[in-house]
């Protein structure tokens, strides 16, 4: 299979389009949106030069599974899965802010600890954790919702004072964000995974808020393998994880961070096609289903054509 970099369709009653980092946003008659889940990769918020085969199918499927398992939690945007890499769903208005939930210390939170701070986004963390330690209590650290460049950190105070989301409706994201990592912890730790963290992403329609975009897939989550998590601690040794992580940590050995003047690293075949082995690890570990490659010799026009029928279909209801 051709790995998908990008899509250039033009649909029935399409009104806008819209490229993101990796998705591509079709707008259709102003009522919903066809959203493409391409191979393109990003880290640090920057786009890598190279795809990864498989990848936009592995987010989507998961996405799709995680929605569909949430949904008595809080409504979301889906209203028609028409292909594998390619979901359709209500267009939202949405909140300028990430809902990023944390249970343990990695990653990002990490590496602010491990630079001296002992708060992230104003929570306070307390002294003596470790890398990858479990936090005392799960922890939301919201990021600010960047329409261009990179996220940036802020604090629940700040969001409230200068009126980016209300009271009232950050209430309703709080809650909505605990309730949904506490499902996707217990459905990772049937398939014996830690959901380590994750970002959820919300918008509204009128006063009714929706949950958006993907979740619990490695491009917005984190897991470690449970078994053996304990052990690995105590010796002080790198937690095994599925996660996006270990992508920006080769960017990181080999110079680059996103900062000004940095470039980005050549990407090897070797390494394009063990990105895409560990993403769909992740997909058969956290759903318990074998990923079944779809090798359709023309990719574009297949998803081209799902589209198209299913915004027909939509369109005469």
């Amino acid at each position: 299979m051709t790995a998908i970099k990008e899509t250039n369709f033009s649909f029935l009653k399409q009104t806008n389009f819209y490229k993101g980092k990796v998705r591509d946003v079709y707008t259709i008659n102003n009522q919903f949106m066809a959203m493409v889940v391409t191979d393109r990769i990003s880290a640090f918020d920057v786009v890598l030069p190279e795809a990864i085969p498989f990848k936009g199918q592995v987010l989507n499927q998961i996405a799709a599974k995680f929605l569909g398992a949430t949904k008595d939690i809080v409504p979301n945007w889906v209203i028609d899965v028409p292909d594998e890499m390619v979901t359709i769903g209500r267009i939202c208005e949405p909140f300028k802010v990430e809902m990023v939930i944390r249970g343990y210390l990695a990653g990002h939170a990490w590496r602010e600890y491990s630079a001296g701070k002992r708060s992230v986004c104003g929570v306070a963390l307390p002294d003596g954790l470790k890398e990858n330690d479990k936090l005392p209590n799960p922890i939301i650290t919201p990021t600010t919702k960047a329409s261009v460049g990179h996220d940036e950190d802020i604090s629940k105070e700040d969001i409230l004072a200068k009126g980016i989301v209300s009271v009232a409706d950050y209430t309703h994201l709080e809650n909505y964000t605990y309730a949904l990592y506490e499902r996707g912890t217990q459905m990772a730790a049937e398939r014996g995974l830690i959901l380590v963290d994750t970002k959820y992403e919300f918008g509204k329609v009128g006063s009714d808020i929706y949950l958006i975009d993907e979740i619990h897939t490695p491009d917005s989550s984190r897991y470690f393998y449970a078994e053996g998590y304990a052990d690995r601690q105590d010796r002080n040794e790198p937690q095994k994880q599925l996660s996006k992580e270990f992508v920006r940590k080769w960017l990181i050995e080999n110079g680059f961070q996103g900062k000004d003047g940095q470039t980005i690293p050549v990407m090897s075949a070797e390494i394009v096609n063990s990105i895409s082995d560990r993403y769909i690890e992740l997909y058969e570990q956290i759903t318990g289903d074998q990923f079944v490659k779809n090798e359709t010799a023309d990719v574009v026009s297949r998803i081209e054509k799902n589209v198209a029928d299913s915004i027909s279909k939509l369109l005469s209801a």
